[in-house]
């Protein structure tokens, strides 16, 4: 059997106790590469999408993603759009990424935005 990379082991980690704690509450999950991060907030009991942002969209789609400000902006874009969609709280799920820099930026400002997690 293959063993996992560090990256994995802690997504799984990260994931398993979401479950145990989460209830009923959907997910808000990200990814980040080295250009852009990407963020959405999933209904796992429905398996659909409530909201997503980007730093690929049109509107900021000029500006590298690869910055804590443009995070920032991706959070505040997505509690706008969650709580439009009726979410206000949520579990957050760093994936295997640290809490650190832009994901913490884009933690940050998802709850400047009104989410509470």
């Amino acid at each position: 059997m293959a063993r996992l990379s560090l990256f994995d082991q802690r997504r799984r980690r990260v994931r398993t106790s979401l479950r145990a704690k989460g209830g009923t509450r959907p997910r808000l999950s990200i990814h980040r590469t080295s250009q852009h991060i990407y963020a959405q907030v999933i209904d796992d009991a429905r398996g659909v999408t409530v909201a997503s942002a980007s730093t690929l969209e049109k509107d900021v789609r000029e500006t590298t993603g690869a910055t804590k400000d443009a995070a920032a902006s991706v959070g505040k874009r997505l509690a706008e759009r969650a709580k439009a969609a009726g979410v206000s709280a949520v579990v957050f799920d760093r994936g295997g990424f640290i809490f650190h820099g832009r994901v913490k930026s884009l933690a940050d400002g998802a709850r400047e935005g009104g989410l509470e997690f």
